[in-house]
């Protein structure tokens, strides 16, 4: 067994300087590059595509390369026919000054070009924006690994293995590759693109961007904290045992690492100590791998010691997946008045592109709260839906505990998509909030849409629209009723080009029906960004300080709206523990009066309810009294009683709350819910060669994407390494079905879906054909809140069928189960075969 040492040493540097500067040729990512390729020419085509934010997807490029019916890309070649019967026709492309590859007629092929004002993955005529290919070629004079670095793409299909893409140009994916000798196919989507392809002299290597570093602030935030740096592995094997030591001004941190998977990278967490470093500036730090007493790798990066009042970024490690993350803070007035639980918080969402620390850094300290940014994963992530989403909620949670703010003095604010960010957040979670103020915000994915496109808004299919329902959480429009638990401050400029300001108006118009306290304020003039007032308004921050979050015990009425338990259940003293129709909506509509012992109003889609009663005396009797039904009657036994009742065909009686093998809050089902809680990839290998190398690929596809656009790592083990024990409580993600994972006894033996090699069968029904394919969720066991997520086909066409990972694509829909053949990717929901929900009881 290797071991391997990482040394940090940190000395004083004057000024600051770009460390990681790079070039096309030999990007300063790498030390040991022996030699590198760069793509100057290659081909493009507009195959029809479609990608976005639901479980429907098509893909003409994939069907034909997979059905072994495309021809060799050539210049001029027709490659088939688009859905209007225009010939997809190979046209060559070129370098332009930038050095991008852009198609030699100058504009995107099957449209206008693109410009500001055309969103990526908007659509026109039926065909994505997003669904060009491109193609490049290379001649290996031998089978060697290389590291392919793209940009611009998002994804690439490589000897026909699926790898992510960096669709926003970050530029810091690099992926290991196998290359054949003789002829190496590339087929990336996107419109234009810089590629190359890095040989490495050394097998595993330190990647020196994209690390994730806090900052030192003395008096505040020194000591022992976390970075984070990807290691690169383009070995046909696991690296085990690997160490980083960090030295920081002399103090030395020594952490153990988890495996890197064959073939893959890694972002990986040390611990570095930075006590000493007590002066403002800049410090260099340097990276040292080392195996055995050899260096083998060195890098260096910055370590930034901040000044009083500055805004600064601290790190986390998150529960959703283990890994490290960061959130940024804009500390109080320095000086002024601060007690435990006298003053504010406020919670700060990004826009599309933006890092949380340029955030913070938008805000002047207030002397009446802390400002604290989450990342929502990454500059773009998840829109602040699904695991962007958890990761406001995670960071809110922490600022919590760290800053000890007033709890009637929480604020929400957030601009461009974190002003979507702040419509969800505060439709989602209303009574978290004294007020929130969305700047320059769209309200729904249904109405703007962004990079992944929209949610489609209905459809003529029946399986598809059970599809979509499970996006219904994400449209605050329905969820607008939940603005009454708190103010809402709209700010927007009245010239914004990006997002219209149409859109503040139309949320106007939605609150003028029902809210009284809201201000909406349109800043003359105004384009998206008008300069750091666009967020740091003083009068949004004066309403602010007008309001106040009341106790539970104050608040006498609810009205409340969710789609999806599992994500948002309770408003104040009532949750919503069970629905009747499964992710439709659900509203409760509840008065209580405590001198009267009274509870009564009108619901919606419920099931089961849990009601609060810790504000009632014991010895008490409350009456319930809903939708014009018999009377529950309850006498309060204990302090902080709970009582829940459900909804029969004869009306409301005193119920149960739900066991852990029902759903509920603690666990209700949707594909997505099992990539959380420290997932893991489980991969079938007891298949044969060509099954168990596909398994292999969409884990490592799957851990690639959630790295790029959640800045996540996930461990990847095989069917034969997992145990209950071992990973208990942790998510799981299997990969290939009951012939080719030795895992799936254990897991899903008592699951009404059974997929084996050439059979699935869901209940009474059954499909046969090595063309299938299917996604979905089922409980884990001796677990109440992990799940297991399936990903898998009946055979190699079905295998390619699932390769699409659009489940990362923020509030993009997935239900329970899906179940469809390899004929979507050319003709989409025609050839879904199932999808739904499974009871309250996870029965179909």
């Amino acid at each position: 067994m290797k071991f391997f040492t990482i040394l940090l040493a940190v000395s004083t540097i004057v000024g600051t300087q770009h460390l990681f500067a790079q070039t096309q040729e030999d990007p300063a990512s790498f030390n040991h590059i022996k030699s590198s390729h760069f793509f100057t020419n290659g081909l493009i085509a507009p195959f029809p595509s479609r990608y976005g934010r639901e479980a429907v997807y098509s893909d003409e490029l994939a069907y034909l390369y997979f059905s072994k019916a495309l021809a060799a890309p050539k210049e001029g070649l027709t490659a088939g026919t688009n859905e209007n019967g225009q010939p997809i026709i190979w046209e060559s492309m070129d370098l332009d000054s930038t050095g991008r590859l852009r198609p030699k007629r100058g504009r995107a092929l099957g449209g206008a070009p693109a410009g500001p004002g055309v969103r990526a993955g908007a659509t026109r005529g039926g065909l994505s924006w997003g669904s060009r290919i491109i193609y490049l070629s290379y001649q290996s004079p031998k089978a060697q690994t290389a590291i392919l670095s793209v940009k611009g793409n998002s994804s690439v299909l490589i000897n026909g293995e699926m790898h992510t893409g960096d669709p926003y140009n970050m530029g810091f994916l690099y992926i290991p590759v196998q290359l054949g000798k003789g002829l190496n196919e590339f087929y990336l989507r996107g419109s234009s693109a810089i590629a190359s392809l890095l040989f490495p002299s050394k097998p595993v290597q330190l990647q020196g961007e994209d690390m994730t570093l806090p900052h030192i602030v003395p008096g505040v935030q020194t000591g022992k904290q976390e970075g984070a740096v990807v290691v690169v592995n383009t070995e046909n094997k696991p690296l085990k045992g690997l160490r980083i030591q960090a030295i920081v001004g002399g103090n030395s941190q020594e952490t153990v690492l988890p495996d890197i998977p064959a073939m893959s990278s890694r972002k990986v967490a040390f611990v570095l100590d930075g006590t000493t470093l007590t002066t403002k500036g800049t410090y260099t730090g340097t990276l040292n791998l080392l195996q055995g007493k050899s260096i083998i790798d060195q890098r260096s990066f910055p370590m930034e010691v901040m000044g009083p009042g500055e805004a600064y970024s601290s790190t986390f490690t998150s529960e959703m997946d283990g890994s490290l993350q960061y959130y940024s803070v804009r500390p109080q007035t320095p000086g002024s008045y601060w007690e435990p639980g006298k003053n504010a918080l406020f919670l700060s969402v990004h826009g599309a592109g933006v890092e949380a620390i340029s955030q913070a850094r938008a805000y002047k300290s207030k002397d009446w709260g802390t400002l604290v940014a989450a990342t929502n994963r990454r500059p773009r992530g998840f829109n602040w839906e699904d695991w962007g989403r958890l990761d406001a909620m995670e960071v809110l949670n922490i600022a919590k505990a760290r800053f000890r703010p007033d709890p009637s003095k929480i604020y929400l604010t957030g601009h461009s998509m974190g002003g979507h960010g702040t419509w969800f957040l505060g439709a989602t979670y209303p009574d978290k909030w004294a007020a929130i103020a969305p700047c320059a915000g769209y309200p729904t994915m249904k109405g703007y849409g962004s990079a992944d496109g929209l949610i489609p808004d209905s459809s003529g299919n029946l399986f598809e629209q059970r599809l979509l329902r499970s996006s219904n959480q994400s449209d605050v429009i329905k969820l607008a009723t939940n603005y009454k638990h708190h103010g809402v401050y709209i700010f927007h400029g009245d010239d914004d080009r990006t997002v219209p300001v149409r859109y503040a108006r139309q949320m106007r118009e939605i609150l003028g029906g029902f809210q009284p306290d809201f201000v909406h304020y349109e800043y003359p003039g105004g384009s998206h960004w008008f300069g750091d007032h666009s967020v740091d308004w003083k009068p949004l921050f004066d309403y602010f300080q007008w309001h106040q979050r009341l106790p539970d015990s104050s608040v006498s009425s609810i009205d409340f709206t969710t789609a999806h338990p599992g994500i948002s259940a309770s408003s104040r003293w009532a949750s919503i523990l069970q629905q009747q129709e499964i992710l439709e909506y659900s509203r409760m509509q509840l008065n209580r009066n405590r001198s009267k012992g009274l509870i009564e109003g009108n619901t919606k889609n419920i099931h089961l309810l849990e009601l609060d009663l810790s504000d009632f005396s014991v010895g008490s009797t409350v009456e319930i009294k809903l939708d014009s039904m018999a009377t529950v009657k309850h006498i309060v036994a204990t302090p902080n009683e709970k009582l829940v009742i459900q909804k029969a065909a004869g009306g409301w009686q005193k119920g149960t709350a739900p066991t852990a093998d029902q759903k509920g809050p603690h666990r209700y089902g949707t594909l997505k819910e099992a990539f959380n809680h420290r997932m893991v990839y489980v991969v079938g290998t007891i298949g044969n060669k060509e099954e168990t190398a596909w398994n292999w690929n969409k884990a490592r596809y799957d851990a690639e994407t959630w790295y790029y656009r959640g800045n996540g790592a996930v461990d990847i083990i095989t069917d034969k390494e997992y145990s209950l024990e071992k990973y208990n409580d942790r998510g799981v993600i299997l990969i290939g079905n009951k012939t080719t994972n030795a895992a799936w006894p254990l897991l899903l033996a008592d699951c009404p879906i059974q997929v084996e090699r050439d059979l699935i069968t869901a209940g009474n029904q059954r499909w046969e054909g090595e063309d299938l394919a299917t996604y979905f969720v089922w409980p884990l066991k001796n677990s109440s809140k992990a799940s297991v997520a399936v990903l898998t086909g009946t055979g190699m066409k079905g295998n390619q069928a699932a390769y699409a990972n659009q489940y990362f694509a923020g509030a993009s829909g997935f239900p329970d189960y899906m179940i469809f053949s390899f004929d979507m990717l050319k003709e989409g929901a025609k050839h879904l075969k199932l999808t739904g929900f499974f009871d309250l009881d996870w029965k179909l």
